[in-house]
């Protein structure tokens, strides 16, 4: 029995999304001197035997000798610091959990506390204390909803203390109501044992179940009604996160306001701090701009009502999109509300959802805990030059592109990974997503000169996001040959590419952005394509490359005309020869080895020699790399005031005339 058996327990239920919310539960273990127990803040997933708190079992035993002030706030405060004080010195700089008390009072050496929604079920369900005497016999504490912290503490000691002099031994298994279970044993097998026993149980009167297999859905719309209401729920400058779900079980609770009513309130105190209390139902129009008015209307109404947004907005037909103020944010109000997606299905099955009452409720929401708590949960990296800026960059599974997304993460945006190779996209966005954090990159297969890719890229974009901020038209070809060596498919390959391709991604990401300006006029936005110094002079023997990016830089000045009015920007950067980078440095079809066989070197006998050349024509003496270009790329965001430009980053190479 030892710190690391807890560890161990704690990181196999804590890895289960059917057990542990957003992060939560939390797990303890203790000796006769000590109570071990887990610190707030902290991950059961990931935990180890350093996120846990000693605290003096005595000084916690005391606690409940201590008479303590009727003023709920008052009374709360003082706990806190008699808590805080029964820590070990070694531990002063940790919170331990808001469920210590009630940990300490459990008599045996490991303890879990979960919320897993199949049980929340019965303890959310009108009749769920009556089924868990029919599954349990007498084999369990039921407590009813009573205010979390010492008022939970002291009404649990009350029932151990009568269930111990009724049945001679300590209850193992603990059912809050609104709030989970605590599951106790000596060992780590007694633990699993009780666990199963207990979930067997339940799963035999699981008639009904939540269906969250996947479901067409209008995805055009859901597109259109996201930056609606990004831009709609602005904080001053700072634009949300939003993120869209959908399945079969969210779409039979937005049916009607009828059937939405299992998840119109909340069931936990996890709902309530991730998700606020109450979600928001829009009922659905035909007409866009009709829908937009209902989508104003409800949240004008609602914050009237509530005094704040809300976190959750279902629309009728549709599904629902959870707010953050970044996309971990968005990511957990999402998970959480698809739980009480859950618990209102499981609910079913017990009598129907019970919810926590209005005064319940309004205790969680003035609670310190739980505000510290999702202070915690919540924190955001600060202000970087592009934070949480939603971008798309094509390209950018490798290259130029691979290293401009990654730049941009490192600013605090988040990045859309598009390539024609998915494959390496999403090696690349699993990596960019272990660097930075999960969900700041998604990958996206992307033909960016096929309308159909090029518009379910920037849907997929928006449905993850809420919106688009910055889209970095990276995406290129290069093949050189002379006007004899030249062939048509190649020719019009590389305009394909390089040409029209930029006028999709600008009409498709555009599209988003008007919706964005519509409702936030003020706000503004980048269309930024990478172009080259092939676009600002001639090249020989490499028309076809130089000719489609002279005609970008055509698109960006006429773009940029036609995208003023909306505050959007457009510009190009022109970088010079990337030749550390694999459109150059390829053995088999690289620039080096093209421009090698096509003689564009006179005189040079290797590919080393091209090199040296590319690198002579350089006043500083260097390729372009790609810090070089985001550097570029975060001016360009950051101005107000310039578009329709083509900036060259060339080392001196080509110059502005």
């Amino acid at each position: 029995m030892s710190l690391s058996t807890i560890v161990s327990i704690s990181h196999k239920y804590g890895s289960n999304p059917d057990f542990v919310l957003a992060g939560g539960g939390n797990t303890s273990y203790k000796d006769s001197k000590y109570l071990y127990i887990k610190g707030s803040g902290t991950t059961l997933a990931t935990i180890t035997e350093d996120g846990f708190v000693k605290m003096n079992r005595a000084k916690l035993a005391k606690m409940f000798e201590k008479r303590y002030p009727k003023d709920t706030v008052k009374r709360e405060a003082m706990v806190l610091e008699d808590m805080m004080d029964a820590r070990e010195k070694s531990e002063l700089s940790k919170r331990p959990s808001v469920e210590t008390l009630l940990h300490n009072l459990i008599n045996y050496t490991y303890i879990v506390h979960t919320h897993p929604a199949e049980l929340n079920g019965l303890t959310c369900g009108q009749s769920g204390q009556r089924a868990a005497k029919r599954l349990f016999g007498n084999d369990f504490i039921w407590i009813g909803l009573v205010e979390p912290g010492y008022v939970l503490a002291a009404e649990l000691k009350k029932k151990m203390d009568r269930y111990k002099a009724q049945y001679g031994k300590d209850a193992d298994l603990i059912l809050l109501q609104n709030h989970g279970v605590f599951i106790a044993g000596n060992t780590k097998k007694e633990i699993e044992e009780k666990t199963k026993f207990v979930f067997n149980q339940i799963r035999s009167k699981l008639k009904k179940k939540p269906d969250l297999s996947p479901v067409e859905f209008d995805k055009e719309r859901a597109a259109f009604i996201a930056p609606a209401l990004r831009m709609m729920m602005m904080d001053g400058e700072n634009a949300p996160i939003l993120t869209f779900r959908t399945n079969k079980q969210v779409l039979k609770f937005v049916e009607s306001e009828e059937a939405f009513y299992p998840v119109s309130s909340a069931y936990s105190p996890d709902h309530i701090v991730y998700c606020k209390p109450y979600p928001l139902f829009v009922a659905h129009a035909d007409d866009m701009d009709a829908q937009y008015d209902l989508l104003k209307k409800g949240l004008e109404d609602y914050k009237a009502k509530y005094g704040f947004m809300p976190r959750v907005i279902a629309v009728q037909k549709l599904g629902f999109f959870a707010y953050g103020t970044s996309k971990k944010n968005a990511d957990i109000c999402a998970d959480v509300f698809m739980d009480a997606c859950k618990i209102g299905a499981y609910s079913q099955n017990f009598g129907g959802p019970l919810f926590m009452t209005q005064a319940m409720i309004d205790f969680i929401c003035n609670w310190e805990v739980e505000s510290y708590r999702s202070k915690v949960s919540l924190a955001g990296a600060g202000a970087l030059r592009l934070q949480d800026k939603i971008s798309i960059v094509t390209g950018s599974a490798q290259g130029f592109g691979q290293g401009i997304a990654e730049h941009m993460l490192g600013q605090g945006a988040n990045v859309v990974i598009a390539d024609l190779n998915y494959d390496l996209a999403k090696a690349n966005s699993d990596a960019m997503n272990e660097k930075f954090g999960r969900g700041r990159t998604i990958a996206c297969k992307a033909d960016v000169g096929d309308e159909a890719y090029v518009t379910d890229m920037v849907y997929d974009c928006v449905l993850a996001y809420g919106g688009l901020d910055i889209f970095v038209n990276n995406a290129g070809i290069a093949i050189a040959g002379s006007l004899e060596e030249m062939t048509q498919a190649r020719f019009e390959l590389v305009t394909k590419i390089n040409y029209t391709a930029y006028y999709l991604g600008a009409k498709l990401a555009s599209r988003i952005m008007k919706i964005q300006n519509r409702f936030a006029p003020d706000y503004f936005m980048d269309i930024i394509q990478i172009n080259s110094k092939s676009g600002l002079s001639g090249s020989n023997k490499n028309f076809a490359y130089a000719g489609s990016k002279f005609g970008g830089i055509g698109l960006t000045q006429s773009f940029a005309l036609e995208l003023a009015p909306f505050n959007i920007k457009v510009n190009a950067v022109c970088p010079g020869n990337f030749l550390n980078g694999p459109l150059w440095m390829d053995p088999v079809k690289g620039l080096f080895v093209q421009y090698f066989k096509a003689g564009k070197v006179p005189g040079a006998k290797s590919v080393d020699d091209v090199r040296k050349f590319y690198e002579s024509k350089v006043p500083m003496n260097r390729g372009c790399e790609t810090i070089d270009v985001a550097r570029a790329v975060f001016y360009i965001v950051e101005q107000k005031y310039e578009t329709g430009q083509a900036i060259p980053v060339t080392g001196g190479q080509e110059m502005l005339k």
